[in-house]
């Protein structure tokens, strides 16, 4: 029996590696609209794109999509989606998935699954995705975000450090991180977090209350502030890395590169 949820697609323009990102033309169609394609191949029982700017509205409705536009001055999507969850008075429990306006590529299957993943867990408020780690360097790169696990797959804590510590394999060549680098295999319980969340609209409509964590500010991690307030979250583990998102214009070429003609 499939679970019922809501996928919401943040998108602003206020891009600045790349401008105008949610309008990048993918194969003939915006990179919004592709994103929302997959979140309906997922088979949420709503596709939402959530927006500040008039030319998303614009370019979602003439592709048959539903939109909202939302409030500028959003510091994050958690708080775009906090808004819409209020405005349409969904219930407390209802699973809200947020889509990243930024993934063309997301695995429809992986957004199922995480929603699911929150609905097995009725005592966590977040449910998110984590693959294990296979290149070393990934595990003291700072743009990788590791999370660890308590018995029940609930997670303890994310950084953008090396966790947990794999002292026996790693405290012998610490302080030497190009060493550590080109170490040829990583122990078995490193994960990468996939920022792919999945809500119960209940938090999402208390999320714009909660104080900003000291340990959020200091690893620039929100999901930090949910923790630190005593919020659980279920992680998903899946055993592949998800396509990459588009952050450059390297990365849009990339992608579409894989979508040489419009539908």
């Amino acid at each position: 029996m499939s679970v019922p949820f809501i996928a919401v697609i943040p998108a602003r323009l206020a891009s600045t590696r790349l401008p105008n990102k949610p309008l990048a033309d993918i194969g003939g169609k915006p990179m919004v609209v592709r994103v929302a394609e997959r979140a309906r191949e997922s088979g949420a029982s709503q596709v939402l794109v959530a927006t500040d700017s008039d030319r998303v509205v614009e370019a979602v409705r003439d592709h048959g999509i539903e939109v909202m536009m939302t409030r500028s001055d959003h510091p994050t999507g958690t708080d775009r989606l906090a808004e819409v969850a209020t405005r349409l008075g969904w219930d407390d429990d209802a699973i809200v998935v947020n889509v990243q306006g930024d993934e063309p590529l997301i695995d429809p299957q992986l957004v199922r699954d995480v929603a699911a993943h929150l609905s097995a867990h009725p005592g966590c408020s977040i449910a998110t995705a984590a693959h294990p780690i296979h290149d070393p360097a990934d595990v003291f790169n700072p743009n990788v975000v590791k999370v660890v696990l308590d018995a029940k797959s609930v997670a303890l804590y994310f950084s953008r450090a090396p966790i947990p510590w794999t002292r026996d394999v790693w405290q012998p060549h610490w302080p030497d991180v190009a060493a550590l680098a080109k170490l040829p295999s990583v122990p078995e319980n490193v994960l990468r977090h996939i920022g792919l969340y999945a809500y119960r609209a209940k938090f999402l409509r208390d999320f714009p209350t909660l104080a900003q964590a000291p340990i959020e500010a200091a690893e620039a991690l929100e999901q930090l502030r949910a923790l630190w307030h005593g919020e659980r979250i279920a992680v998903r583990v899946t055993q592949d890395a998800p396509p990459p998102g588009v952050d450059t214009p390297a990365d849009l070429e990339r992608v579409q590169a894989l979508f040489p003609t419009a539908d």
